[in-house]
C-alpha cells in the first residue's frame, strides 16, 4: 500500500510540475537573457575550439576524430546532469528546480512565435521579411524561397521542433526527471550544433547524432502518434507506415510523415542546404503547403500538448481507482 501511494504521489507530483511549467513557457516564453542554452551553445564553441582545432583532419585520423567528438559530448553532458541530479535531490526546494529545468528545456511559446512571425511577414507581401524569420526556424537557404516553400518550411519545422522542443522534453522529465530532460535537451542541442552530415562534422559529430536519435527514438513516435490522433488519423497513420522509412532522420520522417498526414498537406521534396540541391521524399497527402497551414500545424502541435497533459490526468485517475 505504501508502495501504491507512493507511486500516485509522484504521478500526480508530476503532473502538476509539467502543467505549472507549460504555464510558465505560455505566460513568460524564454527568457530573453542569459538563456542557458544559449550559455551552453557558447561552451559548446568553445569545446569545439580546443576538441577540433583544425578545419580538416586527415583520412588516417577519422577514428581520432569520432573519438574526439565522443570526449566532447562527456564533457559537456556530464557535470550539467549531475547538477541537475544535486538540485533535484535537495529537500523542499528540489521541486522548484525541477519546475525551472523543464520550463528552460520547453520551446513551445518561441516556436509559435517564431512560426506565426512567418505567417505575419507572408500575409503582409513582405517576401524578404518571411525568408529572414523562417531562417531563425530551419538549417536550408532560404534566400531564394518562394511564398510556397517558405510556409512549408515553417509547417515541417513547426512539426518536428513540436517533438523535439516538447514532448521530448516532456517524456524524459516523465522517466527521469529534471535530469532527464536537461540531458535530452543538451544532446539535442549538441545535435544541431554537430550533428550535420558534412565533411567537417560527420565524424566529430557521430556520436552527438547517434545519442540523440536513440533518445528521440520513443519520444518522436509518441509525437506522430499525438498528431495523429488530433488530426486526419487515417490519413496520417497511412503516411507514417508508408512514407517515414525513405526520410533520411529515423525520427524526423516518423514525425513530420504522421504530421503532415495529420494536417492533409505534402510536405518535403527539394531543399538547399549550404548551396547544395538535396532531394526529399514526399511526406504527407493532400493539399500544397500554403500559409494558411502555418496556423493550423501550431494549432495541431498545441491539441496534441493537450492530449498529452489528459493522457496524464487519466493515468493518475487510473492509479487512484485501482
Amino acid at each position: 500500500m505504501e508502495l501504491f501511494i507512493g507511486i500516485l504521489s509522484l504521478v500526480m507530483v508530476t503532473i502538476l510540475l509539467i502543467i505549472i511549467a507549460v504555464l510558465l513557457d505560455y505566460y513568460l516564453g524564454e527568457p530573453k537573457r542569459w538563456h542557458p542554452l544559449v550559455m551552453f551553445g557558447n561552451c559548446v564553441k568553445w569545446v569545439e575550439f580546443k576538441a577540433y582545432p583544425l578545419s580538416e583532419y586527415p583520412a588516417d585520423q577519422l577514428t581520432d576524430l569520432r573519438l574526439r567528438g565522443v570526449l566532447a559530448v562527456l564533457i559537456l553532458i556530464l557535470p550539467v546532469v549531475l547538477i541537475a541530479v544535486f538540485f533535484s535531490s535537495l529537500p523542499v526546494v528540489a521541486y522548484v528546480f525541477d519546475v525551472l529545468f523543464l520550463y528552460l528545456a520547453i520551446g513551445a511559446n518561441s516556436l509559435f512565435q517564431h512560426a506565426r512571425a512567418v505567417d505575419a511577414a507572408i500575409k503582409k507581401g513582405d517576401i524578404d521579411v518571411s525568408r529572414r524569420e523562417v531562417a531563425k526556424m530551419v538549417s536550408r537557404d532560404t534566400d531564394s524561397l518562394s511564398e510556397s516553400d517558405i510556409a512549408k518550411a515553417t509547417v515541417e519545422s513547426t512539426l518536428e521542433n513540436g517533438n523535439d522542443a516538447i514532448f521530448a522534453a516532456l517524456f524524459w522529465f516523465i522517466v527521469a526527471g529534471a535530469p532527464g530532460v536537461v540531458m535530452y535537451r543538451l544532446v539535442n542541442t549538441l545535435d544541431a550544433m554537430w550533428g550535420y552530415q558534412n565533411q567537417r562534422y560527420q565524424q566529430f559529430g557521430w556520436f552527438a547524432a547517434r545519442l540523440d536519435d536513440v533518445l528521440n527514438w520513443l519520444p518522436a513516435r509518441l509525437s506522430a502518434m499525438s498528431y495523429s490522433l488530433v488530426g486526419e488519423f487515417s490519413i496520417a497513420i497511412k503516411c507514417w507506415y508508408s512514407q517515414a522509412k525513405f526520410a533520411k532522420s529515423p525520427n524526423a520522417g516518423v514525425v513530420m510523415a504522421a504530421g503532415a498526414g495529420a494536417l492533409g498537406v505534402k510536405l518535403g521534396n527539394r531543399a538547399v542546404y549550404d548551396g547544395t540541391s538535396v532531394e526529399r521524399p514526399i511526406l504527407g497527402a493532400g493539399d500544397e503547403v500554403t500559409s494558411a497551414h502555418i496556423e493550423r500545424a501550431v494549432r495541431l502541435v498545441v491539441h496534441a500538448l493537450w492530449l498529452w497533459i489528459l493522457v496524464l490526468f487519466f493515468i493518475a485517475g487510473g492509479y487512484y481507482f485501482v
